[in-house]
């Protein structure tokens, strides 16, 4: 089995995938602050237990049906997340982007405030679908050298 769930709740759910290596995150519908940050974080967490800048883990997003992201937390995503993701390896997430116009914004804030971020510029390359953003999250790892 290549896939181990660490997080399920009503608005989403976090597995990891060896395959990959790497966390894979789903949203399932709209996450208040405090939802929203517990599932990022337990994704985080993992990648810092796992990860190291010399044997990095990528991480894909399915935000399909992501709804808006509460201002706080789109905030602790880049001034939080993006910093310590960085510090654990990471330096690309693939995404496969949301249906409704609100996780698009929100999708779309994010990756331009991440890109601006000096110390720890987290990119966010969008898929039309899982299964590329798999291949874009392996593809990712090779290029850092895993």
């Amino acid at each position: 089995m290549t896939e181990t769930e660490i997080f399920a709740e009503s608005y989403g759910r976090v597995w990891v995938d060896e395959t990959v290596p790497g966390v894979v995150i789903q949203w399932l519908a709209f996450a208040n602050r405090t939802e929203f940050i517990a599932l990022q974080e337990t994704a985080l967490r993992y990648i810092e237990d796992h990860a190291t800048p010399a044997r990095p883990w990528g991480m894909v997003a399915d935000v399909r049906r992501m709804g808006a992201i509460p201002t706080e937390a789109q905030l602790w995503l880049v001034h939080e997340f993006n910093p310590r993701a960085y510090a654990a390896g990471l330096r690309e997430v693939s995404v496969v982007p949301a249906n409704n116009v609100f996780g698009q914004l929100a999708t779309q804030r994010y990756m331009r405030e991440s890109e601006q971020e000096a110390e720890a510029p987290l990119h966010t390359v969008l898929y039309p679908t899982m299964e590329e953003a798999y291949a874009g999250a392996r593809s990712a790892l090779q290029a850092a050298g895993r």
